[in-house]
């Protein structure tokens, strides 16, 4: 159940430090490799809630399989790709592949419940939570390793034997079960409307000129056709109605976007910079981002102990800015210790922000409707990394070589992290979803 639920973000964090390299092979800007990162989120945002419904229908072991040999076969198609075209396509292919597991995962954590009439999943929750923030922060380090042992082609490449491990524990170990009977059908519509809004918005934030505003009017008119659908059939594809009025859910929906904007664009943006304008090779720009991964995973293992929310946001709000203040004094002469120090600020957030978000949610949600609140929790933290991936390529367009780029970069990151900030400290609901 681990290894399929990290599939996700084992490709999504370690393409960080390969994107110049890539870029490199292709000669493509940072603008056009920024799809590898946004078409695999595309592809997720979309197609989990989907299969999670596939699960529910047809049980974990099936999906599971047909979605760990995607894998596979995106990992193969990758490795061999001749183009960035190619490329981006075996990330959309990734994408898809990797929405079976975290469900299927979910599912038989539940059925074993049952079974046993023991409903105490929460160490084996806490495990799939762990792991997937674990290989958030320590895939660049690792990626970084990979590519400095076999090239940019190897982050692709270890998804085949990962996707074989996957398999052959899948086939072995995964209970068959029914078909549960199929008591409503898939809102075709809404899940295209959905698609649709994503990309065209994608298409814009990419290059947000004026000239070029057609494809944000249209979003506005994909999102809103989007909402209006979803507000009106019985089975929604993303049920909105979660919202409900809760002013406190909808600002940890906020909280999570702006946090996700400002975590990704760091993962991307600066890890982009340390190689092409730090001068840093792919191997030991993943060794200076170690130390975000060991704070990140010692914050989220100290601060798991207590169910405080507002304390956790604001501290991981603050570093943010710090982490950004610092980044405004970086060039390329900047020590080793400066950019250490920013990987370690770095980490804070990395690892409160998911923890007390969700914990916020679980506190704010209507309980009738957790499972949807927190799909769509996941959904914002989508949505996050692909407005991270299209900041990068517009403020890096022209190559991530000069400090002028990461400056203009910072002040946007700046921003958010200030919007952050903002919005944490006027929730006073925070302080009554747990005690802080």
């Amino acid at each position: 159940m681990v290894l399929g639920a990290v599939l996700n973000p084992v490709n999504s964090s370690m393409i960080a430090v390969a994107l110049v390299p890539i870029g490199a092979a292709f000669g493509a800007v940072p603008a056009e490799t920024a799809w590898l990162v946004s078409a695999l989120y595309l592809a997720t945002a979309t197609g989990q809630p989907v299969v999670g419904r596939l699960v529910d229908r047809f049980g974990p072991r099936p999906l599971y399989l047909i979605g760990t040999g995607m894998v596979g076969v995106a990992g193969m198609i990758g490795a061999l790709a001749p183009s960035l075209g190619v490329l981006i396509a075996a990330r959309v292919l990734l994408g898809f592949g990797t929405c079976a597991g975290y469900p299927a995962a979910m599912y038989l954590v539940r059925r074993e419940a049952e079974r046993t009439g023991t409903d105490r999943p929460a160490g084996v929750l806490t495990l799939l939570t762990v792991s997937a923030q674990t290989i958030v922060v320590i895939g660049p380090t690792f990626g970084g390793l990979l590519i400095g042992a076999g090239g940019w082609r190897t982050i692709l490449a270890v998804n085949v034997p990962l996707a074989a491990a996957c398999l052959i524990l899948g086939l072995r170990r995964l209970p068959r079960t029914p078909a549960a009977p199929a008591t409503t059908g898939f809102d075709l519509l809404g899940i295209g409307l959905f698609a649709g809004m994503l990309t065209v918005l994608m298409i814009f934030l990419m290059d947000p000129a004026v000239p070029r505003l057609w494809p944000a009017g249209l979003a506005v008119l994909l999102g809103a056709a989007f909402a209006l659908r979803e507000l009106r059939t019985a089975d929604p594809f993303i049920d909105l109605r979660v919202f409900g009025g809760n002013a406190p859910l909808i600002a940890t929906y906020a909280r999570t976007l702006l946090a996700q904007t400002v975590g990704y664009a760091i993962l991307y943006g600066f890890t982009q910079w340390l190689e092409a304008g730090r001068g840093l090779s792919a191997s030991h720009t993943g060794l200076i981002l170690m130390p975000m991964s060991v704070v990140a995973i010692g914050a989220a293992a100290l601060a798991g102990r207590s169910p405080g929310v507002r304390g956790k946001l604001l501290t991981g709000a603050v570093a943010q800015v710090a982490a950004g203040l610092l980044m405004l004094r970086s060039d390329a002469r900047s020590p080793i210790w400066l950019l250490l120090l920013i990987a370690v600020i770095c980490g804070l957030p990395q690892g409160l922000h998911t923890l007390a978000n969700q914990n916020a949610l679980y506190h704010q949600a209507d309980p009738a409707r957790i499972g949807a609140s927190a799909g769509l929790l996941r959904t914002f933290n989508y949505l996050g990394a692909m407005v991270a991936s299209a900041a990068y390529g517009v403020f890096f367009r022209h190559g991530a070589a000069g400090a002028t780029g990461l400056h203009h970069f910072t002040l946007f990151l700046l921003a958010v992290a200030t919007a952050l900030l903002l919005l944490i400290a006027a929730d006073r609901s925070l302080s009554r979803s747990a005690s802080s």
